[in-house]
Parts: structure tokens; C-alpha cells; sequence
């Protein structure tokens, strides 16, 4: 599967670099690497449009400037991309999520190793780091989870560190789920089942926990799936968005009978909780 990267040139680089990553999601980017310049932001080449790309509105602002190239480039082993610079990170001193070169942590109740492959989900971007943070408060103790877009697998290997029973994770990307597979075997996860698809992979069954850490366009579309397969009083937890969306994604939530919990927030990116409850006949 191709990709192409869009690489953005920005003077000055905020507040335009966030602002892009908002506007870019919005067209199906799937991952963003902010460099000293500005930013590279990949796509699938069959989900690329070129003519939306270049109608983004932000190209044309008085607050900065921008110059912009892309090019078609082959699926590849980020492990070595990573690892120039891919440091440990910490959730509340409670989780680690680092590479396998690095040293085993002390005195931190989950270590997970990742190994990143051209997945997302290192546990860099604020909204992994959001979804784990929500994790660690959330009882998933023989709980059934969902994790879509599943990515690196961190979240699922979380939820099986912690109890969880009948882990399913699920991506459109072959790369993902690969790399997923083997993350979770790194982590004495072997019985996290990773699917290749989209929600019909999945239809027909009831899970206690779905996760879905991607973007605000997927999220609004499988909002009727998610409901489809949360068993009554179940738990979706959701990010990948802004917070000026929030209000957005709750009315759409409740259309389809999820009830809004809460939200956290980390450099304006957004991570939401809901459950779901019988919808009146």
C-alpha cells in the first residue's frame, strides 16, 4: 500500500502547524510528523485528492507562511525512522510505553514495548497519550474490548495488561496489523485476536469497551457501528479530534443512543467518554 506525504514549510510553525493537522485529518490523513520546518502528513495514495488538499483555506492567511510539496512514497519499516529519536514515555507514572531498546523501567505497573513499524500509536501523540490516560482509570477487568484502528495495538495490549478477556483489535491497513500481531505477542498478549477490515469484520458481535482513537470523519461515519456492537451500558471511548468538535461528535453520539461522560483535553486535541443505553421504542 503507497502513501503519499505532503510536506508543509511553515513560518512561524504555530499556531498554522495545529491548525493543519486539524484541517488534514479532516481529509483522511492518518499520521502527522512535525519537523523543525513544519510538518510531513501521510495518506493512502487511493484516499488522496489533490484538489482538496490544495483547497484547504488555511494555505491563504496573513499569520503565516506556508510552502507545500508531495510525492508518492513505498510502505516502509519505520523502526528505523523511530529510533533516531524515539524516547520512553510516561502516563501518570503509572504506564510506560518505550521500544525495545530500551531499558525495562522500575516501579511502573505497565511497561509496554512497542515496536512502531508504519503504525500510529506510540503513545507520542497527545491523543494516545489521551486514550491511555483514560484507560488507566477505566475497570476493563474481564471486560470485552474493541480497539478500531487498533494501529501499534498499545491500546489493546493495555486493556490485556489490565484484565481484559475477548480483546479484538481491527485495521483497514496491512501494515497495521502486522505490526499490531507482533506487538502483542512482545507483550505476552498472544490471545488479542487483529483483524484486517472495516466494522463488518466485526458485526453481529457485543463488546463492553470499544475504543476508537482516529479521525473526526471515521468517527462520525462508524458512529452507528460502534453503537451496533457496545452491549447496553457499555463504554466508547473515543479521540483523534479537536475540542471544538466535541459539541459535534456528542450530537452525534446521542442520535444514536450513546450518552456523553466526560472529556479530556492535551494541546487541543480531545478525548471523550460515552455508554451506551437503550434508545426508546
Amino acid at each position: 500500500m503507497k502513501y503519499v506525504r505532503c510536506i508543509l514549510e511553515l513560518q512561524p510553525l504555530q499556531p498554522a502547524t495545529d491548525i493543519f493537522i486539524a484541517a488534514l485529518s479532516e481529509l483522511g490523513f492518518e499520521s502527522f510528523e512535525e519537523t523543525e520546518r513544519g510538518l510531513k502528513a501521510y495518506i493512502q495514495e487511493s484516499d488522496w485528492d489533490e484538489a482538496a488538499f490544495l483547497g484547504i483555506p488555511f494555505f491563504q492567511n496573513e499569520a503565516w507562511e506556508v510552502n507545500t510539496r508531495w510525492e508518492v512514497v513505498e510502505p516502509e519499516n519505520w523502526n528505523a525512522v523511530w529510533e533516531r529519536d524515539y524516547k520512553p514515555i510516561e502516563v501518570r507514572g503509572k504506564c510506560v510505553v518505550r521500544a525495545p531498546f530500551h531499558k525495562e523501567p522500575r516501579d511502573t505497573e505497565y511497561d509496554i514495548v512497542i515496536s512502531p513499524k508504519m503504525s500510529f500509536g506510540t503513545g507520542h501523540h497527545q491523543t494516545t497519550r489521551l486514550m491511555l490516560d483514560y484507560l488507566l482509570d477505566l475497570e476493563v477487568t474481564w471486560a470485552s474490548v474493541l480497539d478500531v484502528g487498533t494501529g501499534t495495538g498499545v491500546l489493546a495490549i493495555l486493556c490485556g495488561l489490565k484484565g481484559a478477556q475477548g480483546i479484538t483489535g481491527i485495521d483497514i491497513d496491512p501494515w497495521s496489523v502486522e505490526n499490531a500481531i507482533e506487538n502483542a505477542a512482545r507483550n505476552g498478549q498472544n490471545e488479542i485476536e487483529i483483524l484486517e477490515g472495516s466494522m463488518d469484520r466485526v458485526a453481529g458481535r457485543q463488546y463492553d469497551v470499544v475504543l476508537a482513537n482516529i479521525n473526526r470523519n471515521a468517527l462520525t461515519e462508524l458512529m452507528p457501528a460502534f453503537t451496533g456492537v457496545l452491549r447496553e451500558g457499555g463504554k466508547l471511548l473515543i479521540s483523534g479530534f479537536y475540542e471544538e468538535d466535541l459539541p459535534y461528535l456528542k450530537q452525534e453520539a446521542a442520535v444514536h443512543g450513546l450518552v456523553y461522560n466526560s472529556y479530556r483535553v492535551s494541546d487541543l486535541w480531545t478525548a471523550a467518554s460515552f455508554e451506551r443505553y437503550e434508545m426508546p421504542s
